[in-house]
């Protein structure tokens, strides 16, 4: 969120303040205070009669701590006052919403669970013989609007971490198109010759104009129009692409039926010629530049970095959930790595780096992912393994770095040993909280001596 938005909350959420007097604030605060266990338990309970709901937070993780935390919040929105310090109330409500966003919960449960609060503590302030009428409804309306005000803030965090999830979705769906992107770009242009050479063939035999192949039902011109144009949706060698294919299909080639073009046969084929050239430059631009497709590798090592690490944790969280499968993510750090930066230089630590993400991508499967996290920093997911075949999994790893002879320059070698913590799905919908644990992990293989494996308590 903007520190714009988040100053205007604060600045709303004060003036909603400062319309109620301290006693009917103060009653409302010992309200929720007093009553913060019943409330958590109703707001838990009224969700889990929700089937779609329930999915989410079955999880015994997730039921202590939501209790917990509700009970927290509860207390924490409505002890505020005017003249406190808004901003960290704001910040808290955009963490829950993106909470939400990571976990897929339906914002429509979320603001259920609002509107089950609101009935409870209405019925509460109208068993509560200490209020007046007027104090009653006043601190009713206190209650409506605080937490329609936080259910906005956090609807809002919700929303943008929901559009910034979906582009990284679409970007990491446009990425497994041309992963390869030299691979792709000549699949693509051989099949654009392959069209050029069959035209120029049945043209050769005498077909009529009309069984002539057309580029846009090519196996090029399938792939453009369905897949390329929208990987490369907005550079304009898309738009001169298809203008070119479209002038091929519908101009060029009909041409060929006019009556007394038999005589230009010859400057057409060249022309068609000429687009087919065109078409094949500007491919070539486009695979150049794809830098929506390049910018989920790491420049240094190629693997894939941070910006589709929430894609595929979501993706893995969601099939193991589903499928009643398993997974497990490695976090490997390189011993020592600040010791060959400064011994060796920069170039070497590159060396180093560009190995290590070779040897990890040479032991391990296909299906597995493989990103750099920055500096040193390594993480491997482990598709459909169970924690005991992840231990085996980084314990091998482990002892591979440890063998292996790491080149730097001037022909010189060193050792390389890693720590790794690893840490196996556990059933918690948020992979933050697997991430966290594989991080501990992690940190307690590098205080426990280095060059090995710990992992993660469930």
């Amino acid at each position: 969120m903007s520190h714009h938005s988040d100053e205007q909350h604060a600045a709303e959420w004060r003036h909603l303040l400062h319309r109620y007097s301290a006693p009917v604030r103060q009653q409302v605060r010992a309200l929720a205070a007093m009553h913060r266990h019943m409330l958590a338990s109703h707001f838990y309970v009224q969700m889990m009669q929700d089937k779609v709901a329930s999915t989410y937070l079955s999880h015994e993780q997730v039921h202590s701590r939501l209790h917990a935390s509700m009970q927290t919040w509860l207390t924490g929105v409505f002890a505020l006052g005017p003249h406190d310090d808004l901003m960290p109330a704001v910040a808290q409500q955009n963490k829950i919403g993106e909470v939400h966003a990571r976990i897929d919960v339906p914002v429509n449960l979320v603001l259920r669970g609002a509107r089950s609060l609101k009935e409870k503590m209405h019925a509460l302030l109208q068993d509560d013989a200490s209020l007046d009428g007027a104090q009653r409804a006043a601190a009713g309306q206190l209650v409506t609007q605080v937490i329609d005000l936080t259910m906005e803030i956090m609807s809002q965090a919700y929303s943008t971490s929901r559009d910034r999830n979906s582009r990284a979705k679409e970007a990491y769906r446009l990425f497994a198109v041309a992963q390869n992107v030299s691979t792709e770009r000549e699949r693509r242009r051989a099949a654009l010759l392959d069209w050029e050479n069959q035209l120029m063939f049945d043209h050769a035999v005498g077909l009529q104009p009309g069984q002539l192949p057309r580029l846009g039902m090519s196996e090029f011109g399938l792939w453009f129009r369905h897949k390329g144009a929208h990987a490369f949706q907005g550079a304009s060698e898309t738009e001169t692409i298809l203008h070119a294919m479209q002038r091929i299909d519908e101009v060029l080639l009909p041409a060929f039926a006019q009556p007394g073009s038999e005589g230009q046969r010859i400057p057409q084929l060249r022309e068609l010629r000429e687009h087919s050239k065109h078409i094949a430059f500007h491919l070539d631009a486009l695979f150049e530049q794809n830098s929506e497709l390049e910018a989920g590798r790491d420049v240094l090592t190629r693997l894939l970095n941070r910006k589709f690490l929430p894609v595929v944790l979501g993706k893995s969280v969601d099939h193991a959930r589903s499928n009643g499968a398993s997974f497990a993510v490695l976090a490997i750090d390189i011993d020592h790595f600040k010791q060959i930066n400064d011994g060796h230089g920069h170039e070497a630590g590159d060396m180093v780096l560009q190995q290590m993400a070779s040897l990890l991508t040479h032991h391990t499967r296909g299906g597995d992912y493989l990103f750099r996290l920055g500096g040193e920093e390594f993480l491997l997911l482990l598709v459909d393994t169970p924690l005991a075949g992840a231990r085996r999994a980084a314990e091998k790893l482990c002892a591979q770095v440890a063998a292996e002879a790491f080149h730097l320059p001037r022909d010189q070698t060193a050792q390389v040993t890693v720590s790794i913590g690893v840490a196996a799905f556990n059933g918690h919908p948020d992979y933050q909280t697997l991430l966290r644990r594989a991080d501990a992990a992690l940190y307690q293989a590098k205080h426990a001596g280095r060059n090995g494996v710990v992992v993660a308590a469930d």
